[in-house]
């Protein structure tokens, strides 16, 4: 273990130099392959991650190095430039190597355009801005369905206090996402600095999957915010919301389908090479063969998973490009309509790869062999990693909702899951 750990500190500092002295990558094409060297050291030494459970800084500082937390960016800013069709191949590239990482940059692409959507247009431009200069990590302690976090009125400033169950990525971020609710109600969000005296984390994310993605208890105590940083306010009002507003949850959604789908093909990529090169064949079948290759029904394994894995990240491509076009568009062009639509698409995508990373990360024991259940070899934590996240929202919601709109003609409302 002490040896793989090793070698990935080894593989990121060199890949640091490589990429600050190397042009920063131009289109979508050469973003994918600098993620897939990301992934490269990423899988060196996963399975000691998994069973170490740190804090993933180290894993964090080499998406910084690698440019791709300031991927959505402007490039007069130092980012990549990218569109939102980009970021899916990218969490889907990462989440191969390690679905917690991918959660991690996932959800960071989510809360950093989030305030494109919830700010008002100066309040974007500057965020924008500062945290692509800052090459900031962004983290939230936002979850609608733990909303006791109170943002109390003080004059000019808001004073955010509570305790949230849930704050994905906080321990490890520059920046935290703070949701809370007024007297009357209304929730308001605030971008602030993580490292503060009225914010701390219960280090309490014990489970059995995701356990790098540090989605534990989060403390909110006294953190003044002025109300000029209040998203979306205007001299204390919130300005009128639109669709484009209503569009802030299915981008965030494919986002944990692209880590679902990067999972699934993670665990076939990691179980074929085993099945390649140590999986025997079994000798008392009655039509014996000499290699685990040559075995029929291993060949329809394989066969039967990459061939739903191909079905559900088309479907995820496809939805990915109506996404970035209506996400990049002038924010008046989008209609509820639109919205619902794609909403739909999205449900479909997620529960697609949640279905079929679940079957091939269960399914892959079966092709590898006795041998690979042991821990050495860490193939329980594909479906441990799709199990736990796919739990975000019940995955029949989402059938339910492709279910009304194939049915009925209606799409969803938009919620906070949505």
């Amino acid at each position: 273990m002490a040896i793989q750990t090793f070698k990935a500190e080894q593989a990121r500092a060199a890949a640091s130099l490589r990429w600050k002295a190397a042009p920063k990558p131009k289109g979508a094409a050469e973003w994918v392959k600098r993620a897939s060297e990301a992934a490269a050291i990423l899988k060196i030494d996963a399975v000691e991650r998994d069973a170490a459970g740190k804090p993933p800084f180290a894993e964090v500082q080499l998406l910084k190095d690698a440019g791709l937390v300031n991927l959505l960016g402007p490039r007069q800013y130092g980012g990549g430039g990218e569109t939102w069709q980009t970021s899916y191949r990218v969490t889907t590239e990462i989440a191969k190597a390690d679905a917690s990482i991918g959660h991690l940059v996932g959800n960071h692409y989510s809360w950093f355009w989030s305030s494109q959507i919830l700010g008002t247009s100066k309040q974007a431009e500057r965020w924008l801005r500062e945290f692509t200069e800052g090459n900031y990590y962004l983290g939230g302690a936002v979850n609608p369905r733990n909303a006791d976090m109170i943002a109390e009125d003080t004059g000019l400033d808001l004073v955010f206090t509570g305790d949230k169950f849930f704050s994905t990525g906080g321990v490890i971020s520059d920046i935290t996402v703070l949701e809370g609710v007024l007297k009357d109600g209304t929730h308001v969000f605030a971008y602030v600095p993580t490292k503060q005296p009225g914010i701390s984390f219960k280090g309490d994310w014990d489970v059995i999957g995701q356990r790098l993605t540090e989605s534990g208890g989060c403390v909110i105590q006294n953190v003044k915010v002025p109300w000029s940083e209040a998203a979306g306010f205007v001299d204390k009002q919130l300005t009128p919301r639109d669709a484009y507003h209503d569009f802030i949850l299915p981008p965030v959604q494919l986002q944990f389908a692209a880590v679902h789908i990067g999972a699934a093909i993670g665990a076939l990529e990691t179980a074929a090479e085993y099945t390649r090169t140590k999986t025997r064949a079994w000798p008392y079948g009655g039509d014996n063969k000499n290699n685990a290759t040559e075995e029929w029904y291993i060949l329809e394994g394989y066969g039967r998973l990459q061939a739903k894995i191909w079905a559900a990240s088309a479907l995820i491509d496809r939805t990915a490009e109506r996404v970035s076009e209506a996400i990049h568009a002038p924010r008046a062009a989008l209609t509820q309509a639109a919205r619902g639509e794609i909403a739909v698409q999205v449900a479909a995508s997620k529960a697609q790869a949640i279905e079929a990373a679940l079957e091939t990360s269960t399914k892959i024991f079966e092709l590898v062999g006795a041998r690979a259940s042991l821990s050495q070899y860490g193939f329980d934590r594909f479906w441990r990693n799709t199990r736990v996240h796919s739990l975000h929202d019940p995955v029949a919601y989402k059938f339910r909702e492709v279910g009304s709109w194939a049915l009925l003609g209606e799409v969803p409302e938009p919620s906070w899951y949505t």
